[in-house]
């Protein structure tokens, strides 16, 4: 069971770009999602991917202006954020699980793993 742990939050300013990291698997049977999450709200689908086959997904409210990528040898998922406005201010969680099905990629509850979460701050 690996321990995901994410980087990179901070304040941007509107139409900034931020790239948040999650050191978060141990191979390329993971699947790594990105949730975030505002007070008061439920966590919210940002973006995930499924590393056997590169198979991407991304949220509706970010598809355009956020792109994943990663690093096998440092076992690490980034999450390029562009354009990024005030809606998109929230923590953002890096999740992980070995076995997921496609049809519940952007289900929080499906993940086994979380990160403490990092600060994505984005002011007017």
């Amino acid at each position: 069971q690996v321990q995901p742990v994410e980087s990179g939050g901070s304040l941007v300013q509107t139409g900034g770009s931020l790239r948040l990291s999650c050191e978060a698997f141990g191979g390329r049977r993971y699947t790594v999602a990105w949730f975030r999450q505002t007070p008061g709200r439920e966590r919210e689908f940002v973006a995930a991917v499924k590393l056997s086959g590169g198979f991407k997904y991304y949220g509706d409210s970010v598809k355009g202006r956020f792109t994943l990528s990663w690093d096998n040898a440092k076992n690490t998922v980034f999450l390029q954020m562009d354009s990024l406005n005030v809606e998109d201010t929230a923590v953002y969680y890096c999740a992980a699980s070995q076995t997921i099905i496609t049809s519940s990629i952007r289900t929080s509850s499906a993940y086994s793993s979380w990160g403490q979460g990092t600060q994505v701050t984005v002011a007017s």
